[in-house]
């Protein structure tokens, strides 16, 4: 009787297994705005789905018509903390992210909506692409799939860089959407070209004082800042030959440069952007060629590999138009500063921005300054439970959000770190207490 008994027990915990496992399959069916459903296999998930999720365009209109958003759904166990990973781009690998992995959580990955293929047919109506579209977007699928599989969860939503700016703007304009939020190196621009990002760019190793010295050996820091500059003067000084060297290049990629106007003017771009390229990804002075010693070949090899001729290339712009526009209207971007430089440009402008990225069938407007500032406001006073993570020496740092006196929510940064921050990177000590922070909060919020 024991063994038959046991072996009931093991058939009833297999069928209910089964029937969980299921039962998110068959709810996912049941919603209407869901279409397309594929199963796959991702490690650290127990199941795995993406399909597509129907929006409307406008969502204060819905007779402007309909498109379909791409979204991953990875599954361990129904009562486990949802993850809502938002997307500022494409969706990529859609792989077990840091915090569902820290949390044992399931996870909901999010494309941003007119990226790769979720876009309407017949092409981006530019006009619909606002932060507040995106942020209307994320909340009817969070919502959805709230309560028709995890009525009981935590949910914890996050992002990357302009995945985390969506992750702040979400919140915004839905605050109840999910307990907690944790935007990964994102930053929060106040006007189309923040001044505190060149200035942060300037400052680096110029003036003591400047809250970077705890970054390096101050020699070092001040080092790596000249380093830099006199890099750029060398490549502006043979940016003849080095453009000689892009053309070839680009010509066995299959680049072309029309949008900027050209290689010699994308050769001179990646110059201008090799500053910002260097301090966001975290690159070693020690590695910039000296400038005594180098040759031609070795000047452009680290050049590029540093500051990359793709973010210039035709294709690579029309691409990332979705993210250019919003710089544009909305999030805001850099510019470039070219009076160092001056006498190697014709241009009347001291500074060069991303005009040239606009796409050419989008109406132009104005910079919605108004709504970042009052979105600043917000998490000065109001905003609960977010938790920013920051490289100390990413230029979008710069820009980071400033909590002011807001102790409901809270800001991490590793000094030393570039814009590939996250929590595992922090000593043991900061690790614990941000973890510790976080697992408080989902215990605060648990319904």
């Amino acid at each position: 009787m024991k063994k038959i008994a046991g072996t009931l027990t093991l058939l009833l915990w297999f069928t209910v297994a089964v029937f969980a496992g299921n039962g998110v399959l068959e709810k996912l069916k049941q919603i209407p705005e869901i279409s397309d459903i594929k199963e796959k296999k991702v490690d650290g998930f127990r199941e795995y789905y993406e399909f597509w999720f129907e929006q409307p365009i406008n969502h204060s209109d819905v007779s402007k018509g309909m498109f379909r958003q791409k979204v991953f759904l990875g599954h361990k166990k129904t009562d486990a903390p949802v993850v809502a990973e938002l997307q500022g781009y494409q969706i990529g690998s859609g792989a077990e992210g840091e915090l569902s992995a820290l949390f044992e959580a399931n996870q909901l990955t999010i494309e941003h909506r007119f990226f790769d293929q979720s876009v309407p047919e017949g092409g981006i109506p530019w006009e619909y692409l606002t932060i507040k579209q995106a942020a209307a977007d994320h909340h009817n699928i969070i919502q959805t799939i709230r309560k028709t599989i995890y009525p009981s969860s935590a949910w914890i939503s996050t992002g990357i860089s302009k995945g985390g700016q969506a992750a702040i703007f979400h919140r915004y304009f839905y605050p109840d959407d999910v307990e907690v939020s944790v935007p990964y190196v994102a930053p929060l621009n106040l006007s189309y070209v923040d001044s505190r990002l060149e200035k942060f760019l300037d400052k680096l190793g110029t003036a003591k004082g400047n809250g970077l010295s705890e970054l390096f050996a101050w020699d070092d820091l001040n080092s790596s800042h000249w380093a830099v500059r006199d890099f750029q003067l060398l490549c502006f000084k043979n940016q003849d030959t080095l453009a000689s060297r892009l053309q070839k290049m680009a010509e066995k990629a299959g680049y072309t440069y029309e949008i900027v106007g050209g290689v010699k003017r994308a050769l001179q771009l990646i110059v201008l952007e090799y500053p910002f390229a260097f301090w966001q990804w975290g690159n070693s002075a020690a590695a910039i060629p000296d400038e005594e010693s180098a040759d031609i070949v070795e000047i452009f090899n680290y050049l590029v590999a540093v500051s990359t001729p793709q973010f210039f290339e035709d294709e690579y712009i029309v691409r990332m138009q979705p993210f250019f526009y919003m710089a544009l209207t909305e999030t805001g971007m850099y510019d470039y500063n070219i009076k160092p430089f001056k006498k190697y440009f014709s241009d009347d402008k001291k500074n060069i921005d991303f005009s040239f990225t606009m796409p050419e069938n989008a109406k132009k407007k104005p910079f919605n300054a108004e709504q970042m500032q009052a979105i600043s406001k917000w998490l000065q006073t109001d905003a609960e439970k977010i938790l920013f993570i920051y490289g100390g020496s990413d230029p979008w740092y710069a820009t980071g959000v400033d909590l002011k006196t807001n102790w409901k929510s809270r800001k991490y940064v590793k000094s030393d770190m570039s814009h590939t921050c996250r929590i595992k990177d922090f000593d043991p000590v900061s690790r614990e207490d941000l973890i510790n922070t976080l697992k408080e909060w989902l215990r605060e919020t648990k319904r």
